[in-house]
């Protein structure tokens, strides 16, 4: 996004049409609303970006169909020239040349996009302060559908081309046109442009106090004319002037102004025309920026000053000016921007008291009663500037250093302003407050923003910036560097069939309109076309897997957060698939779901073995209510909102992360599921009620470290791929590993059939994993808690003999028969009590055979025993290590 520099941020309104409540579409649902239309259509504009072209920023929806676009404005246009001019004093041949071949410039651009302008005039052909032409409002034909979805007619009637007046306006509801005329096309335009360039050389507007039916007449009889400039100024007075406009100039007006379509050129024809030559050589062709993944170097035209302190010199230089309009608009928003305020106060927005604003509505004896809508606010072109000063007044403390951070210092991630301390607290606040900060966000936005245009490179920065949070505003490049996501995405999309018809096509036509519905954007229908064509994307390309029901809400945020890339959309559900959803998708993944519902089952039964026991005992299991849950990865759960806060810290982490998200989400119903019983259980998850998605986060991360890496080993999860650190990195604890990834030995455990895996209640961790946790070769246990106890104990069942033949150094002898009673019962003896001081740590039961481990573990999860797991193998496993200790004959 270009630097908003001189610009200004500016807003328009304009209403949608209405739709009828009561007529449906071919599928049996309500119409999409003609402003989620226009909402859905507006997006693409936002990727349009040229020299010529006022950049789009934003479209909001508001109440009655309203809508406010937000774009880069400018105060002074052509028009003005106009004021300026005198009777003797007229804009320069040189400045017509300009003017025209600037035009032009932005109308190719626009075309070679399919976009044509429609709406050209003086008020939207604006002027920075460079005085070079920046058009505007070039979006408003395309995104309205051809004008069809609003009432009022697309472009300035005096400065439209004859054949747009002679196809009269259209509107769909209208029984009278059988058929849609066909869209203008960018001969439209050039006449518009003639229509301008003439009002330039002459000083003065056409048709002026004259009624719209006379103007339509007068265009439309320029047919019969042979010379149309020479008519023109006739009719207006200033032949003179015109005759007194070099040859060049003139026949440049007479291309433009030529009344047959088929003989008038195209914008790009007219660039290329020798009244240019004197002009063109002083514009260098335009140079599309490389995006963040693609096959070119985004350093090929990177220019540094000298000595990159001089950036900071100036106390006084207006860095906000340097970052890009849409991070402006963003953080304007932040600091309290409101459009409609900001067009209410100008009286764009005239507020009306509520019972003139009702709609009308008939009696049974045909009186009606209500008001209309006025139709004189249908549209209005006027621009509103946004005041960016309370913006400015909110940054005044952000000092210098804060937009260029320098990457590899230490103290880089913290905020460098006079305010520095108050900004450090604010890392502390609830996300959702600091996603609404302004300070706070620029920020952050800037330190991504560097690292992003150093990925790959700064992957491992970019890491260690998201585990503390991921700015809104960056959020989908963001994802994709963590999904490690490189190369020229683009072309593996383009070179994917989207179109052949393949059968899974008739049900993605059914899910699309189900899914995520409630967003506006998600709704629309370029969005409905943008899903069907990543989800085909990924299943034609994927021909090993099958498409599921809920591969449609997984596909959900990566389309929203890129809707403008539908390639890095596809390029990140298909890194995120096989790392989270391994095998999940295959036409028979029924072990695969049967494994990972064990595994879940097994880490609630670790982490609150009382709520495990009470959902066995209503026979409420996982197959109820969490295949939704993981085949989709919470999305079909969770509003896009909450996933996105989810999936930020879910990214983070291993494959197994969430195993614990699912276990957190119990923990806070777990007052409602233990005083309710089966049916009562099936009705809350039915409707699951509001979850703290922050606390969410904050206890599955807890619930991570607390988890050995290998008890939740998957035999069909992914292959060993290299990996990163874990969610916490080196620094924060061993737990937070994934031991999916990692090589396998004589110590890693063993693959498991499904029905023995099912038979056991607590997780097998693997005796390389308790050789680390114990820290055996300094014989002894080290990993210890914040309280400065050790955080694992190995237990061993063995008898006394065979504990003294050899033992895991530091752990406690507990024969199987000594604290369990036959039923399973805790019995009172020194030996319950010495187990019941180790409540709260992780415990491994060691023994000669795995079964009885397990059923000694089951035992202890009956009796709400936390954090139980067993040694895989048993102790034979680490006889071969020589790490067993012997206790010394006593003399």
């Amino acid at each position: 996004m270009k630097p908003i520099r001189d610009a200004q941020l500016g807003a328009f309104t304009f209403f949608a049409s209405a739709l009828p409540h009561d007529v449906c579409g071919s599928n049996g649902l309500p119409l999409t609303p003609n402003s989620i239309k226009i909402l859905g259509r507006f997006q693409i504009l936002k990727t349009i970006t040229h020299p010529r072209l006022c950049q789009y920023v934003d479209i909001s929806r508001g109440k009655h169909e309203r809508l406010i676009v937000v774009a880069e404005h400018y105060s002074r246009n052509v028009g003005d020239f106009r004021q300026e001019q005198t009777a003797r004093i007229c804009v320069s041949p040189e400045k017509v040349l300009q003017v025209a071949y600037e035009v032009l410039e932005g109308l190719d651009f626009m075309n070679k996009h399919g976009l044509v302008h429609r709406a050209l005039s003086p008020n939207n052909v604006l002027l920075d302060c460079k005085g070079n032409v920046k058009l505007a409002k070039f979006g408003l034909y395309h995104m309205t559908d051809h004008g069809a979805d609003v009432d009022f007619p697309i472009g300035n009637p005096s400065y439209l081309a004859p054949e747009v007046i002679a196809l009269g306006c259209f509107h769909p509801s209208d029984p009278s046109h059988s058929e849609t005329p066909l869209p203008s096309g960018p001969k439209s335009d050039v006449w518009s442009l003639g229509i301008l360039l003439f009002e330039l050389c002459a000083g003065r507007r056409l048709l002026q106090n004259i009624e719209l039916s006379d103007k339509l007449k007068f265009i439309l009889t320029l047919g019969c004319m042979d010379d149309i400039v020479t008519v023109l100024a006739e009719e207006h007075g200033c032949l003179e002037i015109i005759k007194e406009m070099p040859e060049n100039v003139v026949e440049l007006l007479r291309k433009c102004l030529t009344f047959l379509p088929s003989k008038r050129p195209t914008p790009a024809e007219l660039l290329g025309d020798p009244v240019f030559d004197a002009v063109s050589c002083h514009y260098l062709p335009f140079q599309k920026p490389v995006s963040l993944f693609s096959s070119s170097l985004r350093c090929a035209h990177l220019e540094l000053p000298d000595d990159i302190s001089d950036l900071c010199k100036d106390d006084d230089e207006d860095y906000l000016s340097e970052r890009g309009i849409d991070e402006v608009y963003h953080l304007w928003c932040l600091a309290g921007g409101d459009l409609e305020k900001e067009l209410t106060n100008k009286e764009i927005i005239q507020s009306k008291p509520p019972i003139c604003t009702l709609p009308k509505f008939v009696l049974e004896d045909g009186e009606s009663f209500g008001q209309g809508r006025d139709r004189s606010f249908l549209l209005d072109d006027t621009t509103v500037t946004l005041s960016l000063c309370q913006l400015r007044n909110r940054l005044k403390d952000v000092a210098g250093e804060a937009y260029y951070p320098l990457l590899e210092d230490e103290q880089s991630s913290l905020p460098q302003s006079n305010s520095s301390n108050e900004l450090s607290a604010t890392v502390t606040l609830p996300l959702i407050i600091r996603e609404r900060d302004t300070e706070y966000q620029l920020i952050r936005i800037i330190l991504f923003d560097r690292l992003l245009k150093g990925y790959p490179y700064k992957k491992n920065l970019m890491w260690k910036e998201a585990r503390v949070d991921i700015p809104p505003l960056v959020r989908g490049l963001a994802w994709a560097a963590l999904l490690g996501i490189e190369g020229d995405i683009q072309a593996k999309y383009d070179s994917t069939d989207k179109d052949t018809p393949i059968p899974t096509d008739r049900q993605i036509e059914v899910d699309i309109p189900r899914c995520h519905q409630y967003d506006e954007l998600l709704s629309s229908p370029q969005g409905h076309i943008k899903f069907r064509r990543v989800l085909k994307a990924w299943v034609v390309s994927h021909p090993d897997l099958v498409y599921w029901q809920g591969l449609d809400s997984l596909c959900a945020p990566f389309l929203y957060l890129n809707f403008n890339n539908e390639a890095l959309a596809y390029a990140c559900m298909s890194a995120f698939i096989p790392k989270y959803l391994y095998n999940f998708f295959l036409k028979d993944n029924s072990h695969v779901i049967q494994e990972y519902l064990t595994v879940f089952s097994q880490m609630i039964a670790f982490h609150d073995p009382e709520l495990s026991n009470h959902l066995n005992e209503i026979g409420f299991i996982p197959d109820l209510y969490a295949i939704p849950w993981f085949l989709t990865m919470f999305t079909h759960v969770f509003p896009l909102h909450k996933i996105f806060h989810l999936w930020d810290t879910l990214l983070l982490g291993s494959s197994s992360f969430p195993f614990c998200i699912g276990v957190a989400i119990l923990q806070q119903l777990r007052d409602r599921l233990l005083a309710n019983g089966f049916n009562e259980c099936i009705l809350l998850f039915s409707d699951l009620p509001e979850i703290d998605i922050e606390r969410c986060v904050r206890e599955s991360i807890n619930l991570f470290c607390w988890t050995p890496k290998s008890a939740t080993y998957r035999q069909y999860a992914q292959p060993m791929k290299a990996g990163g650190e874990g969610i916490f990195g080196k620094t924060a604890t061993y737990f937070s590993s994934d031991y999916q990834d990692m090589p396998k030995t004589d110590l890693s455990r063993e693959p498991l059939a499904l029905c023995d895996l099912k038979a056991e209640v607590s997780p097998r961790i693997s005796a390389e994993d308790l050789i680390d946790l114990c820290e055996l070769s300094l014989a002894g246990p080290t990993k210890r808690s914040k309280s400065g106890k050790p955080k694992i104990v190995a237990v061993d069942i063995r008898n006394v003999e065979d504990f003294g033949r050899g033992h895991v150094s530091g752990s406690i002898n507990i024969p199987f028969n000594s604290v369990f009673g036959p039923d399973g019962e805790l019995v009172q003896c020194p030996a319950s009590g010495v187990l019941q001081n180790y409540r709260g740590r992780v415990i491994v039961i060691v023994s000669h055979a795995v079964k009885s481990a397990a059923l000694f573990a089951a035992h202890l999860v009956k009796v709400n025993f936390s954090r139980v797991c067993i040694l895989d193998g048993g102790i034979s496993k680490l006889k071969p290590t020589g790490l067993l200790t012997v206790p010394s004959p006593q003399i």
